[in-house]
């Protein structure tokens, strides 16, 4: 744990691990894993819950997630432009879930890429209408400095595409939205190892969301351990700060007097 809690939007967070709920193979290794991880926060697409009273144990993953234990994130996944978006985040306040959204609109299919226009009009709506907004947006400093402007509780820039598993491929531009945050910085999408996780912690970032990489590891429990550890690690890091790095070797004992008599 940090010695620090996260606060978003009033709402303090012990862990500074997001876990998404997508591509487990069973409902079952979801919620044992979200358990492993220590998560307080859960995001879950809203095409994949079931808001409709069908009783589908598969469809309706909410039965597996427990809302005295996480705060269920609803996000728009698959919402090609800021109608949906704002469409579906209204339909899952009325199904019950928090006035809460992870703001996802990323209409192409193969590369999944944040729409950076559409994503900024549906933010101003949505926080208008009182939500509170996390947009997952590319690492760009200028849209995360006006996203911040509009009124969102966080900024999600991505590390690299969502599920390549590459890391901070955007790390100089991180840099940059971090040193300009005046809200929480999570890092989303492409974090696909522990280590990823740990720099994303080091580099300043106030926490991570990790789905892919815990959901397809042949050990989803000892996985999710993993990355709780490598958050835990970077953000400890971080708050004690980080050797300067040189050039020159600094020698860490004595060169001289040791064969003195």
């Amino acid at each position: 744990m940090s010695s620090k809690p996260l606060s978003i939007a009033g709402r303090e967070f012990q862990s500074r691990l997001f876990l998404g709920t997508g591509k487990f193979p069973s409902p079952e290794s979801m919620r044992d894993a979200l358990a492993a991880s220590g998560t307080q926060l859960v995001t879950v697409a809203l095409r994949r819950a079931d808001l409709s009273g069908r009783k589908d144990p598969f469809a309706d993953i909410l039965e597996f997630i427990d809302p005295e234990r996480y705060l269920v994130l609803p996000n728009t996944s698959g919402a090609m432009n800021a109608a949906e978006a704002v469409r579906l985040a209204r339909l899952a306040v009325a199904a019950g879930l928090p006035k809460w959204v992870k703001l996802e609109i990323h209409p192409d299919p193969r590369y999944l890429l944040p729409d950076p226009i559409e994503t900024l009009d549906a933010a101003r709506q949505l926080v208008k209408e009182g939500f509170v907004v996390m947009p997952y947006i590319n690492a760009d400093p200028v849209l995360a400095k006006r996203l911040q402007d509009v009124g969102t509780a966080t900024v999600m820039p991505l590390g690299s595409p969502i599920g390549s598993h590459r890391g901070l491929q955007t790390r100089d531009q991180l840099r940059i939205i971090i040193d300009q945050a005046t809200v929480p910085v999570v890092i989303d999408a492409g974090i696909g190892a522990p280590s990823h996780a740990a720099e994303a912690m080091e580099l300043g970032a106030d926490a991570v969301l990790v789905n892919t990489a815990i959901a397809v590891a042949p050990d989803a429990i000892r996985m999710a351990r993993a990355f709780r550890m490598a958050v835990e690690a970077g953000r400890i890091a971080r708050e004690l700060g980080l050797g300067a790095p040189g050039l020159g070797a600094s020698p860490t004992s004595p060169l001289t007097g040791f064969l003195d008599a």
